[in-house]
């Protein structure tokens, strides 16, 4: 019944937000245009109001795509359209005032749009180098580690997007590759339509490929699909899981905190008494770094965050997140979180990028 009551209460929300904002937009249009069919802009409001549900339910790129995009225009919207309101009705509603303000808007979301496009389709590399004092006792190792988040293959982000993470790699010639979570968006349909674990495959490091699961690869229902895609291609998919990598550190791929049934860190770790070789974790929620420095993990790698994607939703995720984006060290443990590959939602990044980790372990 609560459920119903919410979901009900975000549809209104929803439904009245996306009125305000068709109501300003007509206003506009009348009196910078003297646009006069109603009607059918009623229509067309309505149908990019639905658009990003229909198209992210039925796997339609396009619409998908198109939703994406109104759904920026509603939260800017809401940030934006209050504050010229308000300073419509100061000026008197002074008619010059509400023209120049609408060009305003039109060139925000311009910038929003080419810019956003930018960032979230044009992966940078970020470089880091962390010590380990926690060496094999026959010697002291090193190795490169790349690490990719929240690919959220589907719909949106394919073959292409993926052929990005794959030259990157072939580039940096890393030790060993980490993908920490959600590497599918909620449905596996497309990434099997589309033969999207062929491009995986091409992910190759001469000590294996590892990742663990996320929320969205739960939601759907495929994770078990998942695993079995990802094995076939060599690909070494975690669920509370432990690998010994070469007699020099172990990796840990922890199921997500969606499964309210997965296995605590320390349960994981006594579990592999693994305690005295370096310690590494694939965690996608970066919810219980405290939790693994305490268990005695060496390096966590995360993701989930996205940076908020969006800003200022990264002011946020700041808030809920020890370290919701980057680098961060506490007592032993190398926390890193990355704003992710792919993306969710629209097909946008403002404050954040698309983005590939490169950290360089040295075990002393």
């Amino acid at each position: 019944m609560l459920t119903l009551f919410v979901g009900i209460t975000m549809i209104l929300i929803y439904g009245l937000t996306c009125y305000y904002i068709g109501f300003n937009t007509w206003r506009w249009l009348r009196k910078t245009f003297s646009f006069r069919f109603k009607k059918t802009f009623i229509v067309v409001v309505f149908l990019l109001s639905i658009s990003f549900f229909v198209g992210f339910s039925f796997h339609l790129p396009v619409i998908e795509w198109i939703g994406g995009y109104w759904l920026v225009i509603v939260g800017y919207g809401m940030l934006l359209l209050p504050i010229i309101n308000l300073l419509y009705f100061i000026t008197k509603k002074n008619a010059r005032f509400f023209t120049y303000a609408g060009w305003a808007v039109v060139a925000f979301f311009t910038f929003v749009f080419i810019y956003g496009t930018y960032n979230a389709w044009t992966p940078i590399v970020r470089d880091y180098q962390i010590t380990i004092e926690k060496a094999n006792d026959e010697e002291e190792g090193h190795v490169k580690v790349l690490m990719a988040s929240d690919l959220h293959l589907g719909t949106i982000v394919g073959n292409n997007h993926l052929e990005k993470l794959v030259k990157i790699a072939k580039e940096e010639k890393p030790d060993i590759i980490f993908i920490p979570g959600d590497i599918i968006n909620d449905d596996i349909t497309p990434y099997v339509e589309k033969e999207m674990n062929k491009t995986m495959a091409k992910l190759e490091a001469p000590l294996g490929v590892f990742a663990s699961p996320g929320n969205h690869d739960y939601y759907g229902g495929d994770n078990d699909q998942l695993k079995k895609e990802l094995n076939e291609i060599g690909i070494h998919y975690l669920m509370d899981e432990a690998a010994m990598i070469n007699d020099q550190f172990v990796v840990i791929g922890r199921e997500d905190l969606t499964n309210p049934n997965r296995k605590t860190i320390e349960e994981l770790i006594a579990m592999n008494e693994t305690k005295d070789l370096p310690i590494i974790v694939l965690d996608h929620q970066p919810h219980e770094i405290t939790e693994a420095q305490e268990a005695g993990a060496d390096v966590i790698f995360s993701g989930h965050t996205h940076r908020g994607q969006l800003f200022p939703a990264n002011l946020i995720t700041a808030k809920l997140f020890e370290n919701d984006w980057g680098y961060m060290a506490k007592e032993q443990l190398h926390s890193f979180t990355s704003s992710g590959f792919g993306l969710w939602g629209p097909a946008l990044r403002i404050g954040s990028q698309s983005e590939v980790m490169i950290i360089e372990i040295d075990f002393q």
